[in-house]
């Protein structure tokens, strides 16, 4: 039984899931080394501030696969047990999240 978001603390998330967000990360991490690399070796400016903006482009996918996973399960598992208190946490975090 998946562990749903009620507590706020932490959540237990299927093997499918997990892998394709750390699959994601990865892919940004590696964008983000070769980032620095392109610092280290002098790229130019046009270039760099290209991979940044797809760095972002890939971080933002991301955020969108994490925030719709947690939408279809913790926040809905929640509303249905009466815990509409979650609907306040979930505006703050997309509040926070457009700053």
């Amino acid at each position: 039984m998946e562990k749903q978001c009620h507590c706020h603390e932490t959540k237990i998330r299927d093997e499918a899931e997990v892998k394709k967000l750390l699959n994601r990360l990865n892919r940004i991490e590696g964008q983000i080394r070769g980032l620095k690399k392109m610092v280290e070796n002098d790229a130019y400016c046009p270039d760099i501030l290209i991979q940044a903006a797809a760095a972002g482009a890939a971080l933002n996918a991301f955020n969108k696969e994490l925030l719709s996973a947690h939408i279809r399960t913790c926040v809905v598992t929640d509303i249905k047990e009466g815990r509409e208190d979650t609907v306040d946490e979930l505006v703050d975090t997309i509040q926070r999240m457009m700053r």
